[in-house]
């Protein structure tokens, strides 16, 4: 059980209550003051009008400051992560950590004290700074909270300025359709930007938007702990449409030359002014030069990332899909997904969120969304949010899915995917319509980076299974361990990969295993290396060229993140080596292998055969052959490399 006095119980906030935090409020915003200015950096006036809404949460919400991580927590997310300051102040002063080593360690390279909030501080639930994603991450906790039967309470803090981003706009609707009356969100409303007044660099009426789209608002003093508290009993007891708190702020707060400055959103106070801020605050001691002191013996050293959160999965059994079978990947992603499902829903610690943006048929999710309504999210043509939420759902322990259009899921998202890796999460993409297959939909459509961003983070794992059996593995591979996995796919019927004997070389007896390539063909002096889509092109290609009397070897790469040093040896055992990829040329698997030979001394010469510019509308086919990648190009190539 939580303490007795935590979670909005009483009706008003105690006398005893007032008095502590209204002391606290003190005393947190001089050593917001002490840490921005010890740092030279940071964002001190929105930390100070935020102060009172973050010491009321983390004091009196249903959080553990002895076991931050448990699981029936209450999820309390800063939006606006660079109030970092006020976070760490609030936090310190509820005794999750000693608030001495915030303020020496703040913005220290090493320290988990970073300029905006990081998971690797106890009691911050996710790593923001990218404005306008708080709420959406909030709809993935409260998500949480309804699948696993927690019913805790999910606030998020937000700033006035970001209300101008769009991604909160998908997330407002997204909260109210699906009742989400767990969550809640209140505004630190100063008026203030970092370019001056809100309402002249953005005008907005933000209270009227959030009702407009179904929540219900209320308009409090945030400085007054009365009303912060009454607004939050309110919140805590509700069972309606999600409430949003809009809370009068004034930036600065407690010092008289900050009040109402934009200057100090993200400047600290300059050394020779901190007495006079200490003494506005009450007489708090300045003892900044210890802190300097201190701050200077610190030693630099990576901080601990936040556990491993993620449930136990059962992959199921695996479908086998014939020799003559001739479907699509999709299909086979979509088949997996309610296998994989129907193997652990029974279970009751079982949680598992699906997300979708209005593509539940071309995806493949439809089916699951039918057979487990409840768990199946249909969000729209919001793709920011979902990206956000999804990512947020799969921190905690859940198994949490999103299906998308390449285009949507990694090129119009990619900042959510950067941060679902920044926050260490574990979310399964699953991404149909890529490459140069979607053909008639055209240039816009045809994702042909989804590796070369994904790759830019440090996470990310990009798989690109060849025919519906692999996909079957892949999916269930995937969807049985933790971490950020994108399996990409194309949205064309594909045949099904045979080995020399005819047999289906992804069935019977076949074991996914990341990492490794697989040799489809042997041959000598050329290796033929494709991925994905391209692998049916590339057998073609192969029975051409041994039609004409030579043999050359076929290789399949799916996962072009970790390519095992033993295959690269591997390859660069042939006198040649030709990569054909539907990805941009200048970044794709051709590019991944040069670079990993190259830095392990390995040799051998290449040639990429990938999308050399942006393609055309029409039959996948045809768009193929005219960027010189179907097979005739490619068999044309390889007897060109051999002399035939």
């Amino acid at each position: 059980m939580f303490d007795p006095w935590r979670g909005f119980n009483e009706k008003t906030l105690s006398a005893e209550w007032h008095d502590k935090l209204t002391e606290m409020g003190r005393i947190a915003r001089g050593n917001i003051v002490k840490m921005t200015t010890l740092a030279a950096s940071g964002h001190p006036g929105g930390s100070m009008s935020s102060i009172d809404i973050y010491l009321t949460l983390y004091n009196l919400a249903n959080v553990d400051p002895k076991e931050p991580g448990r699981d029936d927590r209450d999820r309390i997310i800063i939006s606006h992560g660079h109030t970092s300051p006020g976070v760490y102040a609030a936090l310190g002063a509820a005794r999750f950590f000693d608030v001495d080593d915030a303020v020496t360690q703040f913005r220290l390279a090493g320290s988990p004290f970073e300029g905006h909030v990081e998971r690797s501080v106890p009691g911050v639930e996710w790593g923001t700074g990218n404005l306008g994603q708080g709420l959406a991450v909030g709809i993935g906790k409260a998500i949480y909270s309804r699948l696993s039967g927690k019913n805790f309470r999910t606030i998020v803090a937000m700033g006035d300025g970001e209300q101008q981003k769009g991604q909160i706009a998908e997330s407002r609707r997204i909260a109210v359709k699906y009742k989400l009356s767990q969550l809640a969100a209140i505004i630190d409303y100063n008026r203030l930007q970092i370019s001056g007044k809100i309402e002249e660099v953005m005008p907005q009426n933000i209270a009227e938007e959030w009702r407009a789209d179904g929540w219900q608002v209320i308009e409090i003093d945030g400085h007054d702990l009365d009303q912060i508290y009454g607004a939050m009993h309110r919140i805590y007891h509700n069972n309606g449409a999600p409430i949003m708190v809009l809370a009068n702020t004034i930036m600065g707060k407690g010092v008289s030359f900050m009040e109402n400055d934009e200057g100090f959103h993200g400047a600290p106070v300059k050394p020779d002014k901190l007495d006079q801020a200490l003494s506005d605050l009450g007489g708090i001691e300045n003892d900044l030069q210890a802190y300097k002191k201190k701050r200077a013996e610190e030693p630099l050293m990576e901080h601990n990332s936040p556990p491993e959160n993620f449930p136990l999965v059962n992959p199921g059994e695996s479908i086998i899909y014939a020799a003559d079978a001739h479907s699509d990947c999709r299909s086979a992603f979509g088949k997996a997904l309610v296998s994989v499902a129907d193997a652990n829903m029974s279970r009751e610690d079982f949680v598992m969120g699906v997300y979708d943006c209005d593509l539940a048929v071309s995806v493949k999710t439809k089916e699951f969304g039918q057979k487990y309504p409840d768990n199946f999210f249909q969000c729209g043509i919001s793709e920011h949010s979902t990206a956000t939420a999804a990512g947020s759902l799969s921190t905690e322990k859940a198994l949490s899915i999103w299906s998308d259009f390449g285009v949507f899921a990694v090129d119009e998202t990619y900042n959510q995917a950067r941060l679902n890796d920044i926050n260490k999460g574990n979310l399964k993409l699953f991404c149909t319509h890529c490459g140069l297959a979607v053909g008639e939909d055209g240039v816009t459509h045809q994702c042909i980076d989804y590796f070369a961003l994904l790759n830019a983070t440090f996470g990310w794992k990009v798989i690109t299974p060849a025919d519906p059996n692999q996909t079957d593995r892949v999916a269930r591979y995937v969807m049985s361990r933790p971490g950020n996995f994108a399996v990409v796919m194309g949205r064309s019927k594909v045949p099904t990969i045979l080995d020399e004997e005819g047999k289906p070389f992804f069935g019977e007896g076949y074991v996914y295993r990341y990492g490794r390539i697989e040799q489809i063909r042997s041959g000598d002096k050329v290796a033929l290396v494709a991925a994905g889509n391209m692998l049916s092109i590339a057998v073609k290609a192969w029975e051409t060229v041994k039609q004409a009397g030579s043999k050359v070897a076929l290789f399949s790469i799916s996962d072009w993140s970790d390519i095992h040093a033993d295959d690269l040896k591997t390859l660069a055992g042939y006198d040649n080596v030709v990569v054909l990829e539907d990805h941009n040329v200048k970044n794709g698997l051709g590019a991944q292998i040069g670079e990993a030979m190259f830095q392990s001394g390995l040799s051998t010469k290449l040639t990429k055969m990938g999308v050399e510019r942006y393609g055309a509308s029409g039959n996948a086919n045809d768009v193929y052959r005219l960027l010189g990648l179907d097979a005739d190009s490619v068999t044309a190539k390889v007897k060109a490399i051999l002399g035939i």
